[in-house]
């Protein structure tokens, strides 16, 4: 049976490896067509910059983005070709149970899910850091700085024990409301500034308060002042809630959960969409597990219509699942819902629908 582990495990990792080559430079056209107006926008950007900044990140990322969905793809296509080929059928003869037929599968499955995990929990944020910084600097005027128009449920460390927190903000107008600073020292709060709206002016980077409210706690008293408006100084401009606002991205795991901690501790309510950031770096790789038992079953049997019935309900499947995970995203970072659970739930549906393919593949 060894021989035949490694013709499937070879097979089909050669499958993946095309399917993933496959996808990337399709992926890396588009792009071009879309970007072709800012590259030339820019005469002074070389050939070679927009390579090794851009595009080699670029790649990183959507490799080990389409990485499960490629798999998937991947053993649905090999799988039918050995059905296809009456090879499972000799395989079957064998006596090799359904169970153990799978085994070379999930070998190569394991394979991907560690390199995904690596690739998603620690060179992947390095990578999208670098990717993100030249977006930034050369496509100002792309549609995708528009999703960055509005900032809601900001919070932002400015320095060891400072902290701010904005409910929503307007980086066009430069004003927002829902406005407070905390100072700490250690995890014991020193003082707290709230205040209704705030506006940014940007000739002389000040911030104006509106309707504001200043508590200054000392050992044995505290202090309480108000007024309707005052002008202060803050260590942070508009342009940092842009950039911050994708931060979870950009955050090796350690930091990221190293910064999740210490928000928690300094009583940052919503950090859902940071959880969310995090739990799907694990949940995407372990998909391939599942993705792999679904395909497998799929393709396991003979069907009028070969290749194209599977892979069309292959297709089908990967749009569904892509579908689910980004509406588990969208609602898993909403505040006050358990983000864990709503980024595992496509896993969850999509093993269950494996588990009876699975049922029904052993009979």
């Amino acid at each position: 049976m060894k021989i035949i582990d490694r013709y499937i495990l070879k097979n089909f990792l050669v499958t993946f490896l095309f399917t993933i080559l496959l996808f990337i430079p399709i992926a890396i056209a588009i792009d071009i067509a879309e970007k072709v107006d800012n590259f030339l926008q820019h005469p002074n950007l070389g050939l070679a910059e927009i390579v090794k900044d851009y595009y080699i990140n670029f790649t990183i990322y959507y490799t080990n983005t389409f990485m499960p969905l490629a798999l998937f793809l991947a053993v649905i296509l090999f799988t039918t070709k050995l059905s296809n080929n009456t090879e499972i059928i000799a395989i079957n003869n064998a006596k090799v149970s359904f169970v153990r037929f799978l085994y070379p599968y999930f070998v190569g499955a394991t394979l991907v899910t560690f390199l995904s995990l690596l690739m998603n929990h620690f060179v992947v944020p390095n990578s999208s850091k670098t990717r993100k910084k030249f977006e930034q600097e050369y496509f100002s005027n792309n549609t995708q700085q528009q999703e960055f128009k509005f900032v809601s449920d900001f919070s932002l460390q400015l320095t060891d024990s400072t902290y701010i927190f904005i409910k929503s903000f307007n980086t066009d107008n430069n004003s927002g409301y829902d406005f407070t600073t905390e100072v700490y020292d250690g995890l014991k709060l020193k003082s707290k500034l709230v205040a209704d709206y705030i506006t940014f002016n940007p000739k002389d980077s000040v911030f104006s308060l509106t309707n504001w409210r200043l508590r200054k706690l000392y050992n044995n008293r505290d202090y309480i002042s108000s007024g309707n408006k005052i002008d202060t100084l803050f260590n942070f401009t508009p342009k940092d809630l842009i950039y911050k606002s994708a931060l979870s991205q950009e955050m090796p795991s350690p930091e990221l959960i190293n910064f999740i901690d210490i928000s928690k501790k300094r009583g940052v309510k919503n950090l859902n969409a940071y959880l969310v950031e995090l739990h799907k770096r694990t949940s995407l790789p372990i998909a391939s597990y599942i993705l792999t038992l679904i395909a497998v079953c799929l393709a396991f049997r003979k069907r009028r219509g070969g290749t194209g019935v599977n892979l069309a309900i292959g297709v089908g499947l990967m749009f569904l699942y892509v579908f689910l995970l980004k509406i588990s995203e969208v609602l898993g970072a909403v505040a006050g819902v358990n983000s864990l659970l709503y980024v595992w739930m496509p896993n969850i549906m999509f093993a269950i629908v494996g588990s009876y393919l699975f049922y029904n593949a052993r009979k």
